[in-house]
């Protein structure tokens, strides 16, 4: 799952990218506004977690912008206002949640999920195709020859291939949704990552695999 961050403070933005990727999450960082409102209109995010207060368009602005435009994502805000009036008008302005500073870091991880459990592809927490299932609480993937826990990258890569069975999905689109459009990982990245969970499947007995859409990218279907 891919998140924008968009907060000013860069000490406070470097501990929350480190709190959200340790919990399995992709995060892209900005740091004012008018660039949280390029990064979202491009519609490569799953949530938005924006500041309230940033240089050149605060976060209650960019939410406007893109309600205004029927992006739905989830979005938190976070500011260090705790008046009653800032609240509402935060969420008068279409914003899901609303977190003040200062917070702990379980609950700003318990809010986001909360939040992306409530999209429609996320009510169910596990995934499966054939014999196999996919877990979103502890990313463990299980089959009958028993499971397994996967890394990072390569739950993110499953969940999607998982949810578009039978369909081919770019390799740029993995690239971009996983490792973000600034990312300096070349493309083999999504080769490395797909051989390692292949191995991850056959070791569980699925009657799944991956495979490869010449010129396309890589579809998941039963195996022959």
């Amino acid at each position: 799952m891919r998140l924008l961050l968009a907060e000013d403070e860069r000490t406070l933005s470097d501990a929350l990218v480190t709190l959200l990727s340790h919990s399995n999450y992709s995060v892209d960082a900005v740091y004012n506004g008018q660039d949280a409102l390029d990064y979202i209109e491009a519609g490569n995010y799953d949530c938005a977690v924006l500041d309230i207060m940033m240089p050149k368009m605060d976060g209650i602005t960019v939410l406007k912008n893109i309600r205004a435009q029927g992006i739905t994502i989830p979005v938190l805000l976070l500011t260090a206002k705790s008046e009653i009036d800032d609240r509402v008008e935060g969420l008068d302005s279409g914003a899901d949640d609303y977190l003040t500073k200062p917070f702990a870091s379980k609950e700003l991880l318990a809010r986001v999920r909360a939040m992306t459990r409530r999209m429609p592809e996320m009510t169910n927490n596990l995934l499966s195709c054939g014999n196999v299932t996919l877990s979103r609480g502890d990313f463990t993937l299980t089959g009958p020859d028993g499971n397994t826990r996967l890394a990072n990258k390569e739950f993110q890569m499953l969940e999607m291939l998982m949810m578009n069975p039978n369909q081919a999905i770019p390799t740029e689109r993995f690239l971009e949704k996983i490792w973000g459009y600034e990312s300096e990982s070349e493309i083999n990245v999504v080769w490395v990552n797909i051989s390692g969970l292949r191995k991850k499947l056959a070791a569980i007995g699925g009657n799944i695999t991956i495979k490869a859409a010449r010129g396309i990218g890589y579809l998941l279907a039963l195996s022959e």
